[in-house]
């Protein structure tokens, strides 16, 4: 059964990245003034950050009980998942206050971000804070990549050998 949970939060946390990060923020950038683009995209990813900070959590504590179990198979997914964690926690807990300080600064001089005093260090925070996200993404892609294909299914597969030896036996 852990195996499977593990199955289903990664798919959960890596498909929403890809489908906020890839998705529907472009959507969003091209359907939509850049002001409030950019508010209902941060909101976004802040949901984002925290189902990516949730699910990397729970899937670290999945890995190790899955590991303790015998599981070398995802000895390997633990660093990944880590990895995948620490771009979470600097790319938006890290990044993301400096970059709403430079909004909000921005706000009460009169302007958007985009035409302030702070558009290239906020454009530079953004870069880097996107950056981390590729990274993740990446990361993303390759623990799926390398989940486990049969975990469970040999012990589910000598289960049912027994009993059908035991039908025909009987």
């Amino acid at each position: 059964m852990p195996h499977r949970v593990f199955r289903l939060l990664t798919v959960a946390w890596v498909g929403s990245l890809f489908t906020i990060g890839y998705a529907v923020a472009p959507v969003l950038f091209a359907s939509l003034d850049r002001t409030t683009a950019g508010s209902v995209a941060a909101q976004l990813f802040r949901i984002e950050a925290v189902l990516g900070a949730v699910c990397g959590v729970l899937l670290l504590a999945l890995g190790n009980v899955l590991v303790r179990r015998g599981g070398d198979a995802y000895r390997r997914l633990r660093w990944l998942t880590a990895a995948m964690l620490v771009c979470v926690l600097v790319g938006y807990f890290a990044l993301q206050p400096f970059m709403e300080a430079l909004r909000v600064a921005a706000l009460n001089a009169g302007t958007d971000v985009g035409h302030s005093a702070y558009a290239a260090r906020f454009g530079m925070l953004h870069g880097v804070s996107s950056l981390f996200y590729l990274v993740e993404s990446l990361l993303g892609l390759a623990l799926v990549w390398m989940l486990p294909v049969g975990a469970g299914v040999s012990s589910a597969q000598g289960a049912r050998g027994d009993v059908g030896a035991g039908k025909v036996a009987g």
